[in-house]
């Protein structure tokens, strides 16, 4: 299926709040509630809206740690070394990335010791060669 830019604009509304109002979507982009409705029913019959998640305020993890683990997998090790890091909560994300690393794991842990824990886990997985991580200072913005 082919994404317009009204789509596009579409989507964005609905990543900073997958909850607003079909009226309020509506107002934000100038269109009528109608089309936005059809729009919306569009993009989740043809699979380019998969579904609705969660995101927790970043209030609620106050304090907590989070950084970017970048990962380097040995040969053929990939399935395997992936689903033990699904099974890991700490985990919010997984991106297979081109570069000197395979993967790159976004970690959320209460404490610096914590997330140190978490790196020396993933560090230990059958298949993991070695991990660098990188502590977030602060988001500049979040979609």
């Amino acid at each position: 299926m082919k994404i317009t830019a009204a789509d596009q604009q579409l989507l964005s509304v609905l990543r900073e709040n997958a909850r607003a109002s079909t009226a309020e979507i509506a107002r934000r982009l100038k269109l009528s509630r109608t089309t936005v409705q059809s729009r919306i029913e569009r993009l989740q019959r043809s699979g380019v809206i998969a579904g609705y998640t969660v995101r927790v305020h970043d209030q609620a993890e106050i304090g907590h740690i989070r950084a970017h683990i970048m990962i380097t997998v040995l040969p053929k090790q990939m399935p395997a070394v992936v689903e033990t890091l699904r099974a890991m909560p700490e985990l919010r994300s997984l991106h297979s990335v081109s570069g000197p690393f395979d993967l790159v794991a976004l970690g959320v842990a209460p404490s610096v010791g914590e997330m140190d824990e978490l790196t020396d886990r993933i560090g230990a997985i059958d298949g993991v060669e070695r991990t660098t991580s990188s502590i977030i200072l602060s988001a500049k913005f979040d979609r």
